[in-house]
């Protein structure tokens, strides 16, 4: 029995005692229901697949009004390439349209479909992964609605699509078929709802991120951001310089022949992976191309006792594996890859006090600048400056530190103007601090990339 509060009437004591009760559930209690959207609102689309039910929803989507929401699933983990293999467009007046891209060749030519579209704006949820892919088969915006870095631009912390929906509209996004392998066919009609749901309200979000960054005196900000994503939807990232250094467990390899054993088996694998169409670590995972590169002269027998290698997909290309430590111990001691690579930007960060401690004490000091700056206009760092354009700049400073250099030099590294305008003069006055040379022999404050 629930005890009575001394020195009040019995109806009071019990009134007082139960408001306790309920007080600490208030919040709960005012909280709004979150409803789970578990279907569109129209059913789910049929899945278009033949040039005829192409043509009828491009002249569809042509007659619709406002923005088109985007969206494309890809097969992440389980093929090899990045394309899409399900396309997903919704338009006021017209609906949602599902588009199988693989049902109209490899790649798919959808480019009359962008040009239906004519200048409608695209709404798309984190644009730098869609993008690649859509531009794929012939899908470039003229304009573009990112409503991921919108939530970043307003200094939301969670801009997953399914929290801002929910932030928003109080419904609540099921996200168990996001890792899916969208490859498969057929796709059951739970994933095709699900890919349904990613569009239903896209454009209604973001009119209400819209409307907050007018309010916020950001929308030119995310006007020059979405111009930026647009202008390089068809460029490639520089081909990284010997991606087989990224093998997991790669650290623990310490002669420059086993990096030549890792580069082989690597290169090898990515071969099979590419040919097929599958991703690498399904064919090979990278434990085992270390753990192999670790024992001192692998032969057939040392990779068989391997893990990874017993595998049943790896053993169907065991004669590959063999010819890449063959190759391996065939290459001439003078053009084994060196144990570290040099590049033209500046080192790891973390290396910064050893190699250049006054360095070190600029970047400390230029990152703070911009941190405190991104606080006061409520940022994440990162977006209001690209942690590479500040490492670039600290490691080696324009000579004479102005802002007019600063600002030049930014710029050349792909700074929006906004960027610049914000931070130039704060990070000007950390680059000009005549500050001591630090001592090296004090522990220093380990700085991270």
């Amino acid at each position: 029995m629930t005890a009575l509060t001394p020195d009040l009437p019995p109806d009071e004591a019990t009134s007082t005692a139960g408001a306790a009760v309920s007080g600490a559930t208030q919040a709960e209690m005012e909280a709004p229901e979150v409803v789970v959207l578990s279907e569109p609102a129209d059913g789910v689309p049929q899945v278009i697949a033949n040039p005829e039910d192409l043509d009828a929803a491009i002249a569809s989507l042509r007659a619709g009004t406002g923005p088109v929401a985007v969206d494309a699933e890809r097969a992440h983990g389980f093929r090899y390439s990045q394309r899409a293999y399900l396309l997903q467009l919704r338009r006021q007046g017209s609906g949602t349209h599902l588009i199988d891209p693989v049902a109209f060749g490899q790649p798919a030519d959808l480019s009359p479909l962008a040009e239906a579209l004519g200048e409608a704006e695209w709404v798309i949820h984190a644009a730098s992964q869609d993008l690649p892919c859509l531009f794929e088969v012939g899908l470039v915006p003229r304009t573009l609605f990112d409503t991921e870095l919108a939530g970043r631009l307003l200094g939301y912390p969670r801009v997953a699509l399914g929290t801002l929906i929910e932030e928003f509209f109080e419904v609540r996004l099921l996200k168990e078929h996001s890792a899916s392998d969208w490859s498969s066919r057929p796709l059951p009609t739970e994933w095709l709802s699900y890919a349904a749901l990613d569009v239903e309200l896209l454009v209604e979000l973001r009119d209400r991120l819209a409307a907050q960054l007018v309010e916020s005196g950001k929308w030119d900000w995310a006007q020059q951001e979405f111009a930026a994503l647009v202008a390089g939807a068809g460029i490639s990232p520089e081909p990284r310089t010997d991606p087989w250094r990224r093998t997991s467990g790669i650290h623990k390899v310490r002669t420059r022949r086993a990096l030549a054993v890792v580069s082989a088996l690597w290169l090898a694998r990515d071969d099979i992976a590419r040919r097929q169409d599958r991703a690498p670590s399904k064919i090979l995972p990278d434990v085992a191309i270390s753990e192999i590169a670790a024992i001192a002269d692998p032969d057939r027998s040392a990779l068989r006792q391997v893990s990874g290698f017993s595998r049943r997909q790896a053993r169907r290309y065991e004669v590959n594996w063999v010819q890449a430590l063959e190759a391996a111990a065939a290459v001439p001691d003078h053009e084994l890859p060196p144990l570290h690579i040099t590049t033209e930007g500046p080192p790891a960060a973390r290396m910064w006090a050893a190699k250049d401690p006054v360095a070190a004490a600029r970047l400390s000091r230029v990152r703070n600048a911009v941190m405190t700056r991104a606080t006061e206009v409520n940022l994440p760092a990162e977006n209001l400056m690209t942690p590479d354009h500040l490492r670039r700049l600290a490691w080696r400073p324009p000579e004479p530190v102005t802002a007019e250099a600063v600002d030049a030099a930014l710029a050349s590294y792909g700074a929006r103007p906004w960027q610049r305008e914000l931070t130039v003069d704060r990070i000007t006055a950390a680059l000009a601090v005549k500050a001591p040379v630090p001592d090296t022999t004090a522990a220093a404050t380990p700085l991270t990339d």
